[in-house]
């Protein structure tokens, strides 16, 4: 065996038989932790999205609607989890919006729908990790000047957990995506206590109401900022062949666990933010925090043992966010060669049974996007949003 065999072998790992792809395949609670933790950790920056715009009206009534854009919000997440659920069933081997959309409307719209998910995906990446190095700078913020390197040292620790395998990286992902779930019910708990206890504190707006933004567009923008809430909600519909049998069914169990997660936690966030009267901070700001750190130092205490539990928590699901995109994208990618719309290379399997090409493309493309962008979250959401709204919308049509 050369130098080069043996190093890949130590850091990839052993090549696994085909007939053994089998015991590959994830149960719930590993699936879960694989293909949700994208949708899961929208919950550090959805209510934030919205409160950045509904704080431009400057009064309280436009404050005030934070609530009732989540609750609206979490209704459409049912309605789209209900799509879902039936497209895994009639498509257990996976595919998502882009099998969806190419039997239903056409070869063309579906390679529309391809390409809108290939580009979130990608998305996902950059703005998951650039998150979560936003939510280190908020703990420590001497570590303000190396949010790119941090940004491209979680993109690459994640791209060798994929390239090792579904299993392992599954397995590895399982604790912080776990960890992020536990601490968020904990942190609504103490604020729901907080709330029964203590009267409501009104919030300090900025005086931007000489703006005069009309209430139905800041009420429009709120709603629509609230959205990246929905992202990767279709990844278990893409990763059906992922489960172990009955494949469908696990994955549809996996779907709705997730949509009860995210609706609780997301619906508990914005309850928090609103009851503590807490407004968006911008990154430049001195004492720069996000909206779930100045929402953990109110219900836990600034500087306490769980409030940097929660923020470390938060970074992490951040950072393996990204897995959920390096579990689909491959795949995705894979069935768009095998149609003949990209390059066949994306067809292939490595010895570790996984789509090892995508993986490492999506690596480099996310990570030039990190450095373009200098990690700014702000930056990358607005294009994150067109992919998800594309997608989303087709499947549904």
């Amino acid at each position: 065996m050369g130098f080069l065999s043996a190093l890949k072998r130590t850091v990839i790992g052993r090549p696994i038989a085909s007939k053994h792809a089998h015991l590959e395949r994830l149960a719930i609670p590993v699936g879960l932790a694989v293909f949700a933790s994208d949708a899961l950790s929208s919950v550090a920056y959805a209510t934030e999205e919205v409160m950045h715009v509904l704080v431009r009206g400057g009064t309280m009534a436009a404050y005030y609607k934070t609530l009732p854009i989540s609750l609206v919000l979490i209704l459409l997440m049912v309605a789209v989890a209900i799509s879902y659920s039936q497209t895994i069933y009639a498509y257990p081997n996976g595919g998502g919006t882009y099998s969806v959309s190419s039997d239903n409307l056409g070869r063309n719209w579906g390679k529309v729908a391809g390409a809108s998910l290939l580009l979130d995906y990608t998305l996902t990446v950059s703005v998951s990790v650039s998150s979560g190095t936003a939510a280190i700078v908020s703990m420590f913020p001497q570590t303000q000047p190396f949010m790119v390197p941090i940004a491209l040292g979680a993109i690459g620790l994640i791209c060798l957990g994929n390239l090792r395998g579904v299993k392992e990286s599954g397995i590895l992902f399982s604790l912080p995506t776990y960890g992020f779930v536990v601490t968020m019910l904990v942190l609504i708990v103490f604020a729901l206590s907080k709330a029964v206890t203590t009267p409501a504190t009104p919030p300090n707006l900025p005086d931007d109401h000489l703006l005069q933004i009309p209430a139905w567009l800041l009420i429009l923008k709120g709603f629509a900022a609230s959205c990246t809430a929905l992202t990767g909600i279709e990844a278990v519909s893409n990763g059906v062949p992922a489960f172990k049998a009955p494949s469908p069914r696990n994955a549809v169990r996996t779907l709705w666990l997730m949509i009860v997660l995210l609706g609780v936690m997301f619906l508990g966030v914005s309850f928090a933010a609103v009851q503590f009267g807490i407004t968006p901070m911008d990154s430049s700001q001195e004492g720069y925090r996000t909206v779930l750190a100045q929402i953990a130092a109110k219900s836990f205490g600034d500087g306490s043992l769980m409030y940097y539990a929660t923020l470390f928590a938060t970074a992490a699901i951040l950072f393996l966010a990204a897995n959920t995109a390096f579990a689909d994208f491959p795949r995705l990618a894979s069935l768009m060669a095998r149609e003949g719309f990209l390059p066949r290379q994306l067809m292939s399997q490595g010895d570790r049974l996984v789509f090892q090409n995508g993986i490492i493309i999506l690596a480099v493309v996310a990570g030039g996007l990190v450095v373009a962008y200098n990690a700014d979250t702000q930056s990358l959401v607005p294009v994150y949003a067109v992919g998800v709204v594309i997608g989303f919308s087709l499947s549904q049509a």
